[in-house]
Formats: structure tokens, C-alpha cells, sequence
């Protein structure tokens, strides 16, 4: 089957909104994605429906909230006949080529123990086509690109390694060991570019994802200096770790789960000092630069072979980055610099709403029924998002919703987390609810934890917890009960709209 229509879905990981439209965005030069900005639509409260990995992209892929498909941690299965984007647009005729990964945990009752696709939480999502391996943790197409090219390393590990500097001495901005031209974004980017030209004749579904920004934080040359660290702006925190855990019982947890030296390669000692916390940032933002640089190879690559004004073009991130903001380092946690995330959708003949910036709250699960609405596909029941599209093309839908949900699980079911074992909380309950209205964020929990209110009007914001405070009784109340009955409303719609009747199975549809 022939199309006139390709769709290119483009994922960064770990790319923090900011970057693009907030604190950082005057520090980091992205040139080619803000040049697309101005032709495309761009969605500024777009948040990550939960972390990390994982789940993030089970969510972006199924468009379904975590609380639906339960693939709630790096490593727990999705179930295998979810919907998601590469099942649907199959039935549209296209096949869904990967370049990259999805990190999905497969479905054990679909596999045998010895089966390599549950030997992995990495795994590509079922209905992919894999066109190009990138795993972060084995990428054995890389490593030997690498090993062609001459590089020579005893551990995969070894080659997130920075190298010595020329007086010997290795530092956390050295530059990689390989070259920017031997990079996996590089490399990533130019498999892509290899292998698409010929699928221009029937039209095309391509998922491209760029591990980049993602630790191990470790960048070639020049972008491992790119940036001088003294100029960049300091993370958004209070003065003092132990202020930050005060906050609330979940917080001390979590600075204890994610460290600045977990961040970068052979740097166990690290000491973390305003020094140290300025160059890693420094150094992410050189490695978001690179991936703008090969992103900006792709663009244009469309643009010459004349099938960017038949493209579908979304570009996104899978979750956000704490980068030092609360003394944080990760996304598990419950501040918007982990959800938060760039959405830019250039949709072809709308020209019209070229340079548009929408804040109307968007999520990770809209994109999905985006694409599939733009291809002319169904959209299943199992769908929690909604289409883009009328906000894209300049309609202003009367009943969007007016708050943003995403989810968080801390638990281990085979190795109790620090959440678990500080909290007293178990496999069931060490999970969180976030609700972010125009003005309040509300945190609920499973446990029987306090919740977490804060108000993001006020120049305190997410540094003061504001739940106990009897000014703001009326608005916790309010925003439980809409936490509750978004939950009442979205739960799983798979088979819910089907009726079994004397005539056989009916179905409505959601959308």
C-alpha cells in the first residue's frame, strides 16, 4: 500500500522544556529545532504522563496513563496485546519502522524464560519494525561501528569513559573517547538517513529516538566545552539538601536515589560542589546541542527531497531532567522539571499557524490519537489522549481539559527501593498522583502519606507546601475531588464501550 502521507515521530530523551522556553533556553543554542518552532506549533505546557524510561514511553506510545497499562517501571511487562502507535498505523497500512528504542518490557505470557525479548526491559515495543538498535545499555550496532573505526574497549561501560585531557588528567567535561563524528547520535542519525530515501515511494511511518541528552553525561569534542560553566544559570533549589527533604517525607528519598555521580562514568567520588553540578549541566547541554545539530540533518533531508510538506513532523521528549533544580538529579520525583517537556508538531498545509505557541495543558498521551487522526486511522477506545489537531490547525475546543495528570511508581517488587524501606511503604501504595491546574500543583499518594499542594503563582512555588494551610482548604478539596474523578473517568476504556449482545458484539467509540 502507497501513501501520500509519511509520518516522522521524533523522541529526545531526557530533553527538559527549559531548554527551549524557560531558564536554560538563553544558555543553549538550538538552533535547528527553534528554527522549526517557527514553522511548525509548538505546545508549552506539555508534560510526561510519568516516569522514567519506561513508562514514559509505554504512555507515549499507547497513549494510555500508566494507571491503565501497568507497565509502571523500567522492567515491569506490558501487557502484549496493548494497542499502541505501531499496531494502529499497521492497520493503516504503513509499517512502523524503528530507529532507536522504546524501551518496552515485554509480556512474559507471550514468551518463553530463555527468549532474549524477556531477558531486557528494552526490548522494542510490540508491532515495531527494528531498523536500528540503540539501546543504551548494549547498542551492539555502535559497538561495532567503534570497533570498525579503530576504538578499542574492554567494557561496553568503558566507552561512556571520558578521556584524559592532554596534561593526562581526566575531568567530568573531558571530551568522549570517540569523535562527534563517531557519536551514537551521530551514528544514529546517519543510519537513518542511509536507509529512508527509498521508502519515499510508498510513504512512511519512522520513529526516530535520540538516547542524547541521557546520561552517562559525557560529550565529544567540541561539545564537551561548548558551554562555560559559570555562565549558566543555578539550579532552582533551596539553599540546603537537607532544606529540600524537609519539604516532605517523600523528598529525603529521593536525593538519596539519584546522585550527581550516578550521572557520569568513573567518577564514583565525586564531589558535588556548585563547581561540579555548573560543568554537568554545562555538559548536557552540550550533548541537547548535539542531538540539534543531527536533528537539524533530518530536517533538511526532507526538506531537499521534497517531502517535508507531506510529512507529519512531531519532536518531543519522553520525560524532563532535575539537572541539580531541588538538589535532584533524575526524573523520579514530583517536580515539572522531570515532566515537563518540549511538543512541536509541524503539520502539513498549516501555514497558517506557523510560529504558534498553544498553553493549553497537553500530555504525552495526545500524541498518539494525533497521528492516528491525522492519517485517517481509528483511534481505539484504549486512547486516554486526545488529538492535537484542532488545537494545531487554530480551534479553540470548548471542552479541553483544564489540569494535567502523570503518575510516578517508587516501588520494587524484587528489591525494596529507599522509598519503600524509609517510608514503610510497600509494592502497592509507593506510587503518586500529580494534578497541575492553571495555578496549583497537587501531589496525592497511595500511602498514607500527606499530600504535597503547591502554588505556582507564588514566587515560592514548589518550595513551600502550602496543604496545611487553612487559606487554602477549599482549593486542596477541590483539587482531590478532580484528581478522583479523573481517575472515575479514565479508567481503562479497552472493552468498557463494547456490549455482547443477541447480535453479536457492539462497540461505540470513545473518540
Amino acid at each position: 500500500m502507497t501513501h501520500p502521507r509519511n509520518v516522522l515521530f521524533i523522541v529526545i530523551d531526557q530533553l527538559r522544556a527549559d531548554c527551549l522556553n524557560g531558564a536554560l533556553a538563553a544558555h543553549v543554542k538550538l538552533p535547528n529545532l527553534r528554527a522549526l518552532m517557527q514553522e511548525a506549533v509548538s505546545f508549552e505546557n506539555h508534560y510526561s504522563v510519568t516516569n522514567p524510561c519506561g513508562p514514559s514511553r509505554a504512555s507515549l506510545l499507547t497513549g494510555q496513563y500508566a494507571m491503565n497499562h501497568r507497565s509502571v517501571r523500567n522492567g515491569t511487562p506490558l501487557r502484549h496485546d496493548t494497542p499502541n502507535i505501531a499496531t494502529e498505523m499497521r492497520k493503516a497500512g504503513y509499517l512502523p519502522m524503528l530507529w532507536g528504542y522504546t524501551d518496552s518490557s515485554q509480556d512474559p505470557r507471550a514468551h518463553h524464560p530463555n527468549d532474549p525479548a524477556v531477558r531486557t526491559y528494552e526490548h522494542p515495543m510490540v508491532g515495531f519494525h527494528e531498523m536500528l538498535e540503540m539501546r543504551l545499555e548494549e547498542s551492539l550496532p555502535w559497538q561495532s561501528h567503534l570497533m570498525e573505526q579503530g576504538y578499542r574497549f574492554d567494557r561496553y561501560e568503558d566507552v561512556y569513559k571520558a578521556a584524559p585531557d592532554p596534561d593526562g588528567i581526566r575531568r567530568i567535561n573531558s571530551p568522549a573517547v570517540y569523535s562527534a563524528e563517531h557519536s551514537d547520535t551521530a551514528f544514529l542519525t546517519n543510519r537513518f538517513l542511509q536507509q529512508i530515501p527509498a521508502y519515499a515511494k510508498q510513504g512512511w511511518f519512522a520513529h526516530l529516538t535520540y538516547i542524547r541528552p541521557h546520561p552517562p553525561l559525557v560529550a565529544p569534542a567540541p561539545y564537551n566545552r561548548m558551554y562555560d560553566p559559570s555562565l549558566l544559570p543555578l539550579p532552582s533549589r533551596m539553599e540546603t539538601a537537607e532544606q529540600e527533604a524537609g519539604l516532605h517525607p517523600f523528598c529525603a528519598p529521593a536525593l538519596q536515589h539519584a546522585r550527581a555521580a550516578d550521572f557520569v562514568e568513573g567518577f564514583e567520588e565525586l564531589e558535588v560542589d556548585t563547581t561540579a553540578i555548573q560543568t554537568l549541566r554545562a555538559v548536557y547541554l552540550g550533548l541537547a546541542t548535539e542531538v540539534d545539530h543531527h536533528i537539524g540533518r533530518v530536517v533538511q533531508f526532507l526538506k531537499e527531497s521534497g517531502q517535508y510538506d507531506n510529512t507529519l513532523l512531531v519532536v518531543t521528549a519522553d520525560h524532563g531532567e532535575m539537572l541539580g533544580d531541588h538538589h535532584a538529579w533524575g526524573k523520579q520525583t514530583v517536580f515539572d522539571a522531570a515532566y515537563k517537556v518540549p511538543l512541536i508538531m509541524r503539520l502539513p498545509k498549516n501555514e497558517a499557524q506557523a510560529g504558534t505557541r498553544i498553553s493549553h495543558p497537553t500530555e504525552s498521551i495526545d500524541i498518539v490519537p494525533t497521528i492516528l487522526d491525522w492519517v485517517g486511522q481509528e483511534i481505539p477506545n484504549s486512547v486516554d489522549g486526545c488529538s492535537l489537531r484542532p488545537l494545531a490547525t487554530g480551534e479553540n475546543p470548548r471542552d479541553w481539559r483544564k489540569f494535567s495528570v502523570s503518575e510516578l511508581d517508587f516501588a520494587n517488587p524484587l528489591s525494596p527501593t529507599v522509598w519503600e524501606n524509609q517510608l514503610g511503604t510497600g509494592p502497592s501504595d509507593s506510587c503518586l498522583s500529580i494534578l497541575r491546574d492553571e495555578r496549583f500543583t497537587l501531589v496525592e499518594f497511595a500511602a498514607d502519606l500527606p499530600p504535597l499542594l503547591f502554588d505556582r503563582s507564588s514566587k515560592d512555588g514548589e518550595f513551600t507546601n502550602i496543604a496545611t494551610d487553612p487559606q487554602y482548604a477549599s482549593e486542596l478539596a477541590r483539587l482531590c475531588r478532580s484528581l478522583l474523578r479523573h481517575r472515575m473517568q479514565n479508567m481503562d476504556h479497552t472493552l468498557s464501550l463494547d456490549m455482547i449482545t443477541n447480535e453479536g458484539p457492539k462497540r461505540i467509540l470513545r473518540h
